[in-house]
């Protein structure tokens, strides 16, 4: 039998989660909806983008770049702290989630994982729905969303999960690779 492996990715996760989270609080905005950035504490004049939301993308707002940078493009951006034990929380919970389809599981981040999916689906069952089964568990259950790359192996499925963003599920098996 040949090999199955999801690549499971959280789209923009430190700040999804924390747009999650806020929302719980009784937050109105929710901040991927606007030019936001997870960084860190600019009254101290340091901290990078850790994460952005696709409006700040817009901007050409890169992670990894300082803060000061980021408020060049866009004077309006919003900065959050980071919060790693909330993170942490969350991708417990992903997790969680990923061990009701697979007992095969690798964390490759805190807002990635590999599921070998190998044993667990069957002959007749069709790999996308199942992704989309988990996609839409994702977004219902815990409010964020995921790509999902499906092949033959890790390398491919990482690659197919990081074609197109967000929200999306693609497929890299071996007649696709030209």
């Amino acid at each position: 039998m040949e090999r199955l492996i999801f690549h499971i990715d959280v789209n923009n996760a430190f700040l999804s989660w924390t747009a999650v989270e806020m929302l719980k609080n009784g937050t109105k905005i929710d901040i991927r909806t606007i030019p936001a950035i997870i960084g860190g504490d600019e009254s101290k004049r340091h901290g990078v983008v850790l994460a952005k939301s696709n409006v700040a993308k817009q901007f050409g707002i890169k992670t990894g770049e300082p803060i000061y940078f980021a408020r060049q493009k866009c004077p309006q951006i919003k900065v959050f702290e980071s919060n790693h034990k909330m993170y942490r929380e969350y991708s417990d919970k992903l997790y969680k989630l990923f061990q009701e389809y697979t007992d095969k599981i690798e964390r490759f981040s805190i807002d990635e994982c590999f599921l070998d999916m190998t044993n667990f689906i069957g002959k007749n069952e069709n790999p996308i729905n199942i992704a989309k089964e988990i996609s839409n568990r994702v977004k219902s259950e815990l409010e964020f969303t995921v790509n999902i790359g499906i092949a033959r192996n890790k390398l491919l499925a990482k690659m197919a999960s990081d074609f197109e963003k967000p929200d999306k599920i693609h497929t890299l098996w071996n007649e696709e690779i030209p």
